[in-house]
């Protein structure tokens, strides 16, 4: 009976140990809040799909504080499996070779099924290299729409939103005679006005592709239709159909409140103004100058991706491997893609979503899938390879600002913003030569 007992008690000890065999894989993220529970949930949903792996989310703060934490950590040997990064650290993690394991790499040292042909080419390419390779995994990713209200538009007699920007104007006015205080704010000013306006208008951002074709890359943006655009929303701003209201997304109350009627930003933010808004609103496709182009371009993408660092053993990667095939499964993409208003990265995951009524049932939902598909992305409109971007677009802002306080003209502010940008360019072309 003693030897029974004892025989229980091993074998229990074993299941227990057992259920901690699981291999670790943590994934560092930016995603606070809503986005954040959710990542979690994502996280708990493959570890409860089986178990050999447990994933382990861990928010690092914002996009710079988790790259920074993450390029930190690698030095120190401490690194996590997977780590967010945002968009415009792209170029850095490429220059970092010792230090990524690219994901088509991964996929087919762990033995993963995976077809680059089955994600959207205008989110992957901006993740790919010159032989269209994934680099790294994308996860939220988002492009610029336009949100209006439709309440203060039908109280001024308008029924459509704006397509170009020369009808945001003309609206914009309509809009302030009928009692509201602005016409349209923004958020994320270099990605929306000049970043997107560019692609919008398939004109350069800068040289060498947008810096896809190379290192030796410098900045176009101060060229004759830019400077047209930033000199007619300075000129907006002292009359205030343009009511600038921060860098990020620090502008939303102006749009929560109803002070502006209309507000450039993120798809991603549709839950926040779902949330926020207390009336009815619209989304439509960003506007474009019919001045320069016919037809606009795809606008091209923000958000992140999941990039694989090195440093870590073989079983990890399997691990790695596996969750991120979980990842890009349809129906966890059409969930996040529903949840988060970031695009579906699989056109399965697009083709779910249409199919179960989704966008009939909240209108304005497919706007930036339609925007971002639109066409063959061109060498202006694939998106932006440029080392050191966090900075530049720093620069851009401060001299942005300067123009909506009127201490700048429009071409003085662009040319400044490029030569302090090439600055930057050439030191990183410097150090990963």
């Amino acid at each position: 009976m003693h030897n029974l007992k004892l025989a229980s008690v091993v074998v229990g000890l074993s299941i227990a140990s057992s259920g901690f065999a699981a291999t670790e894989i943590e994934w560092w993220h930016a995603m606070g809040g809503a986005n954040g529970e959710k990542v979690n949930e994502i996280a708990q949903a493959f570890n409860d799909s089986q178990d050999t792996y447990e994933v382990k989310p861990v928010y690092k703060g914002n996009y710079t504080e988790t790259m920074t934490s993450a390029i930190a950590a690698f030095r120190a040997k401490q690194q996590p499996a997977i780590v967010q990064v945002f968009e415009v650290g792209t170029a850095s993690m490429m220059a970092a070779k010792g230090a990524i394991y690219p994901v088509y790499k991964l996929m087919k040292d762990s033995g993963q099924a995976f077809d680059e042909s089955a994600y959207l080419s205008a989110v992957t390419g901006y993740y790919s290299n010159s032989d269209g390779q994934m680099l790294s995994m994308p996860f939220n990713s988002s492009t610029p729409v336009l949100y209006y209200n439709k309440d203060l538009f039908a109280k001024a007699g308008i029924t459509n939103p704006p397509k170009t920007w020369e009808e945001m104007g003309s609206i914009s006015k309509k809009l302030m005679a009928s009692g509201v205080k602005c016409g349209f704010s923004t958020a994320w000013q270099s990605w929306t006005q000049l970043e997107n306006f560019s692609a919008r208008q398939n004109i350069p951002f800068a040289t060498q592709a947008n810096g896809f074709g190379g290192l030796d890359t410098k900045l176009v943006f101060n060229g004759p239709e830019q400077v047209a655009h930033i000199k007619q929303m300075g000129e907006w701003q002292k009359s205030g159909v343009f009511s600038y209201g921060g860098r990020r997304s620090d502008s939303a109350p102006k749009f929560y409140s109803q002070e502006c009627a209309m507000y450039m930003n993120s798809s991603s933010g549709y839950a926040s103004i779902k949330k926020n808004a207390n009336f009815n609103f619209g989304v439509a496709q960003l506007p474009y100058d019919d001045k320069t182009i016919s037809s606009p371009k795809n606008t091209i993408i923000g958000g992140a991706s999941l990039w694989v660092l090195q440093g870590h053993s073989k079983e990890e990667y399997k691990g790695v491997a596996s969750f991120l095939s979980y990842l890009s499964s349809a129906s966890v993409q059409a969930d996040w893609h529903q949840f988060s208003g970031y695009l579906p990265i699989t056109k399965a995951a697009y083709d779910l979503t249409k199919g179960q009524g989704f966008y009939a049932a909240n209108p304005g939902t497919e706007t930036a899938v339609i925007q971002m598909t639109s066409g063959i992305p061109t060498e202006n409109t694939k998106g932006l390879r440029l080392g050191n971007f966090v900075q530049i677009r720093d620069v851009i802002n401060e001299e942005l600002e300067a123009v909506w306080a009127g201490k700048k003209d429009a071409q003085t502010a662009l040319d400044s913003a490029v030569k302090r940008g090439d600055v930057l360019l050439r030191k990183f072309e410097k150090v990963n030569k």
